[in-house]
C-alpha cells in the first residue's frame, strides 16, 4: 500500500466568471502546490465544493490533478455524500481514473447511527481496490465517528487513516493510543495540526496550505524531526490566518483570500457565496501584515 503521510492539501475548485470549472486556474494551482513542496494533494474534497460537481465535472477534476501532479506526489480524491450508493459510485469513478486513495466524509443530514456509519464506510471500502481515508468533521456533518467505530472500521483491509475535524483533543488523544500501528490519524483542522503531530498523528489535510503550502509542509516536517522550536515559530506566524480561514464557511474565505493572490477568480456555486465586506476587511490587513496579496 501507498505511504500517506505529511501536509496534503484540500484543494478549493475553481471556477470561470461564467460558472464552469476552471481547468487552467486549477492545473496552474496543482503545479505550485507540488513546487512549494507539498506532500500530497486531495482533489474534489468538501473544501473543493464536491457537492456541486456534476460527475463528469468531478472525473475531470479528478484527471486534471492526477495529469498536472504525473506521478510527482500522491493524489487522494474526495469520494463521499451522505448516499451510500453515491459514495460508492464516485469511489468507483475516482479509482478508474488513477489515483491513490480516497478520502470520505462522514453521511450528513441523514445522522446514521454509529452502525449506519460503520456500514456506510465498509460499503464504500469494499467497493474499491485502493486505499481509503475516513473523514470525521461533525461541526458540518451532525455525526462524530466515535473512536470504537473507528476502531472497527480500521480492521478492513483498505481503510488506512482518518482525518479527524472534530476538534476534541481527549478524543483525538484517544484515537492516536488505541489505533492499529499501520493506520494513520490526519489533523483536519490546521489551528490543532502541529498538536497533532507532536502527540504521534501522520499530519494534516489543510485548508490552510491552499494558500501556504510551504509553510505549512514545513511545519509539519520539522514536528515529525523534533524541531519543535522551529515549527511553533511557523504555527503561531500563521495561527490567526488559519482562523481566519473559517471566519465564514470553507470554502468562502479561502477562495477570496487566493483571489486577492491572483490564483484564482472569486467565484463560488451556490449556495456558497462571497464573504461579507466587513470580513474581507479583516482577511485583508492580515493578507497585509504576512505580505500575501498579489501585487
Amino acid at each position: 500500500m501507498i505511504e500517506i503521510k505529511g501536509c496534503g492539501t484540500a484543494l478549493v475548485t475553481p471556477f470561470q466568471s461564467s460558472g464552469g470549472v476552471d481547468l487552467d486556474a486549477y492545473r496552474a494551482m496543482v503545479q505550485w502546490q507540488i513546487e512549494e513542496g507539498i506532500n500530497f494533494l486531495v482533489p474534489c474534497g468538501t473544501t473543493g465544493e464536491s457537492v456541486t460537481l456534476s460527475e463528469r465535472e468531478y472525473g475531470d477534476v479528478i484527471r486534471c490533478c492526477l495529469e498536472t501532479a504525473s506521478g510527482r506526489v500522491s493524489i487522494v480524491a474526495g469520494a463521499g455524500t451522505n448516499d451510500t450508493r453515491q459514495a460508492i459510485n464516485l469511489a468507483r469513478i475516482a479509482e478508474s481514473e488513477g489515483v491513490d486513495a480516497i478520502l470520505s466524509v462522514a453521511p450528513y443530514y441523514n445522522k446514521p447511527t454509529q452502525e449506519g456509519i460503520f456500514q456506510h464506510f465498509r460499503s464504500i471500502a469494499d467497493s474499491v481496490d485502493i486505499p481509503m481515508v475516513l473523514y470525521n468533521v461533525p461541526g458540518r456533518t451532525g455525526t462524530n465517528i466515535l473512536p470504537s467505530t473507528v476502531f472497527r472500521l480500521a480492521q478492513v483491509q483498505n481503510i488506512i487513516g482518518l482525518k479527524e475535524a472534530g476538534g476534541d483533543l481527549a478524543q483525538i488523544m484517544n484515537l492516536l493510543s488505541h489505533r492499529p500501528p499501520s493506520f494513520s490519524i490526519f489533523s483536519g483542522d490546521d489551528n490543532i495540526a502541529l498538536a497533532l503531530s507532536c502527540l504521534g498523528g501522520q499530519g494534516v489535510i489543510s485548508v490552510a496550505s491552499n494558500i501556504i503550502p510551504s509553510e505549512m509542509s514545513e511545519m509539519i516536517k520539522l514536528a515529525g524531526s523534533g524541531d519543535l522550536e522551529q515549527a511553533r515559530q511557523i504555527h503561531y506566524r500563521y495561527l490567526r490566518l488559519m482562523n481566519l480561514n473559517f471566519l465564514e464557511s470553507n470554502p468562502i474565505p479561502v477562495k477570496y483570500v487566493l483571489s486577492r493572490m491572483g490564483r484564482i477568480k472569486e467565484v463560488y456555486r451556490l449556495p456558497m457565496c462571497p464573504m461579507s465586506e466587513i470580513n474581507k476587511a479583516k482577511i485583508d490587513r492580515e493578507l497585509e501584515k504576512l505580505d500575501l496579496m498579489s501585487h
